[in-house]
């Protein structure tokens, strides 16, 4: 039994489903509005490497690197990247990801490495390990092979090396979720990350798809909120020319309609139902959260949340 969904999975299950995949479970039973999906487990990942033959492989490629070396660092990626990307999915697995899949109804699911070493606070893997957007029946077994791949990009083998995990067993569990088409997505952090004020709270908005915002694409429209009060601060509305839309090949980059130009993005009355969703995540978890959030039909989705590392 290599998948759960997030229904069968809480935030005490880092080790086997990751960060995101703990995260959305815990925030799945909570009955916060999350995507539905499911995880395939760190175990599926460390079975297809016995399976394959390929645990001593990867072991040895990883003893060779020299890590004042770029190149060095490069040459172990590809070499297991290729080693993973080329040896056969055991049956079972395949079988197991493909009907998971169909379960889920979803014509398009996004699918996300999610590191059992991922969001603590000692080492946040954010950034560190890819994702894959827009993911079809004919692409998923690939895609989630190159969740397991991005383990060991050039940056992954040396962020180990640098929080001196080389020796920890670090596997990844791979999330595979249904995919928002948003037509306003954002991030909401619980606590100002500039004046560090707890009692408030910021939300980014852009038109489109989040991963402008996450980028730095775009200057996202920005609200502030006394979280005590429910009450709103400050609105800062910011004009923005392109947005990323979910296309016929991915994604696509097009411009904004003119009369969404100058807008602002959410409406005084929808903030406020999504600073409450907000407020309800940061109350659960108890410390305060990065939230990526996506609006489709004029509903809410959550679609991750992390503690904030930087305060």
């Amino acid at each position: 039994m290599f998948i759960k969904p997030f229904a069968e999975l809480s935030k005490s299950d880092v080790a086997l489903a990751g960060g995101k995949g703990a995260s959305l479970g815990e925030m799945t039973h909570t009955g916060i509005p999350v995507p539905p999906g499911f995880v395939v487990l760190a175990p599926a990942f460390d079975c297809f490497l016995t399976e394959t033959d390929l645990t001593q492989e990867v072991a040895a490629q990883l003893a060779k690197v020299n890590y004042e070396d770029v190149s060095s660092v490069d040459r172990a990626s590809r070499v297991i990247h290729d080693l993973i990307h080329d040896a056969k999915m055991p049956v079972d697995l395949e079988q197991e990801i493909v009907s998971s899949f169909k379960s889920l109804g979803a014509e398009l699911v996004a699918v996300r490495s999610s590191a059992t070493a991922e969001d603590s606070s000692v080492a946040s893997w954010a950034g560190e390990l890819e994702s894959y957007l827009n993911t079809t029946e004919a692409t998923l077994l690939d895609n989630v092979k190159k969740c397991w791949a991005s383990l060991f990009t050039p940056r992954a083998i040396v962020y180990r090396n640098e929080k001196g995990m080389c020796d920890t067993h670090v596997s990844v569990a791979v999330v595979v979720q249904k995919m928002v088409q948003s037509e306003v997505a954002g991030i909401t952090f619980t606590v100002h990350p500039v004046t560090k004020d707890t009692n408030q709270m910021i939300i980014e908005a852009c038109w489109g798809l989040g991963e402008f915002i996450v980028g730095g694409r775009v200057t996202p429209d920005s609200y502030v909120i006394d979280k005590r009060a429910g009450s709103l601060i400050d609105v800062n509305v910011s004009e923005q020319e392109t947005m990323l839309i979910r296309g016929e090949q991915g994604n696509d980059e097009v411009p904004v309609p003119a009369e969404k130009k100058s807008a602002q993005k959410i409406s005084g009355q929808q903030i406020s139902e999504l600073g409450k969703i907000c407020t309800g995540i940061e109350k659960h978890y108890g410390f305060p959260c990065d939230i990526e959030w996506g609006m489709e039909g004029g509903k809410f989705h959550i679609v991750q949340s992390r503690p904030i590392t930087t305060l």
